[in-house]
């Protein structure tokens, strides 16, 4: 798929933070993401996710369940609870993939999960309709 002024066609700019331990796979998915008019911020744990909402105050979060220290389950039930991400559209971003893993994700706040690699067109059509 290229990159061009009708990729984003009907997607509004969202403000996004991003957060995966992976720099690579945050980089790449940045990127994209940039290159389809929103703003990136991009945190590689969950205590600088949750340090860095009240001053970005995300429209979306695309948040990696498998972080170090803190999962991204607990991050996202910290972000339910806070002003700034409370109404954010939550995405789990993550390898896990089974029944009990989505379930999970829904059950820690998470509004869709999507499974690693996640699919453009998939993601473009959650952004579009947030």
């Amino acid at each position: 798929m290229s990159l061009t002024a009708e990729t984003n066609k009907g997607t509004a700019c969202r403000r996004i933070l991003l957060v995966d331990d992976s720099a690579d796979a945050a980089f790449a998915m940045s990127m994209l993401l940039e290159a389809l008019g929103h703003e990136v911020r991009t945190e590689y744990d969950g205590t600088c996710a949750l340090d860095s909402i009240d001053d970005f105050r995300p429209d979306v979060v695309l948040l990696d369940i498998g972080l170090p220290g803190m999962s991204g389950l607990d991050v996202a039930r910290e972000m339910r609870k806070r002003d700034a991400t409370r109404d954010a559209l939550l995405l789990a971003l993550t390898g896990y993939g089974s029944a009990a893993d989505r379930q999970s994700a829904l059950d820690a706040g998470f509004d869709h999960h999507l499974t690693k690699p996640v699919s453009i067109g998939a993601l473009e059509a959650l952004l579009t309709r947030a």
